[in-house]
């Protein structure tokens, strides 16, 4: 009975917001409570909140309030009251349900430094907090890409601005398990491990040494001796960016 009602009570609007969830998820991010009045026509972030505390009640959205942007529709809950719509509404909710199945949550594994190299608060950032994560499409990565070798970081600095990597933006890196697997040319997360140092940078190997190259031309190279130590821990495979937000 209450599965039935619930499933009853689903609104012109909740189906909107539903179907707009489903949309950004696709995109790779859930979109912010603001944005989902704008598209809704709900002019009140305190009545957009209200509609997803109900949709959160009955099961169709997660939601983590210790994250910006933390909502998540739930597929199998969808699927559950998507033959009871009518065709324009059922349309909605399957497109919903695909986008979300095809969501894929990342680790959040901490900051990589895109400036100098910055010290790290431990020798190996590959510890993460397993509640950290951040959410993309499965579509939006390379083909072939093993999802069970990727990570998030944090960008911080603006060394990678003319890869259009910003301060803020957050970098899907690829595991690798050596070295020799980086290509020259490709971005990557650098370990310095004698300095306990990180950065992000474009790498190369030079006859000697290696060259760490920023994409800002008011920065140099960072040059590594090839008798130093240095690890890169993963490539970059995608770059999700921080939305820019300006005051009302």
């Amino acid at each position: 009975m209450m599965m039935v009602r619930k499933s009853k009570g689903l609104s012109d609007r909740h189906i909107k917001i539903l179907n707009f969830l489903g949309e950004h998820q696709d995109k790779g991010y859930p979109p912010s409570i603001r944005e989902i009045g704008e598209e809704t026509g709900i002019s009140s972030t305190s009545v957009v909140n209200y509609y997803l505390e109900q949709l959160e009640k009955w099961g169709y959205i997660e939601r983590d309030r210790r994250i910006s942007r933390g909502v998540r529709v739930v597929p199998e809950r969808l699927s559950e009251v998507a033959h009871r719509l009518g065709n324009t509404a059922r349309a909605s909710v399957v497109q919903a349900v695909n986008m979300a199945a095809d969501l894929l949550k990342i680790p959040l594994a901490g900051r990589i430094v895109a400036s100098a190299p910055a010290p790290v608060p431990a020798s190996d950032f590959g510890y993460y907090d397993q509640e950290a994560s951040v959410e993309i499409a499965r579509s939006l990565l390379p083909v072939k890409t093993k999802t069970d070798e990727l990570f998030a970081l944090e960008v911080e600095g603006d060394s990678m601005i003319d890869a259009m990597v910003n301060d803020g933006d957050i970098v899907i890196m690829r595991r690798i398990g050596s070295n020799a697997e980086a290509k020259n040319g490709e971005m990557v997360a650098v370990w310095l491990p004698e300095r306990d140092e990180t950065t992000l940078k474009y790498f190369y190997k030079e006859t000697n040494r290696y060259r760490l190259q920023p994409a800002n031309p008011t920065m140099s190279p960072i040059y590594v001796d090839k008798r130093e130590k240095l690890e890169i821990r993963g490539k970059v495979v995608m770059v999700i960016r921080k939305v820019a937000t300006t005051a009302m």
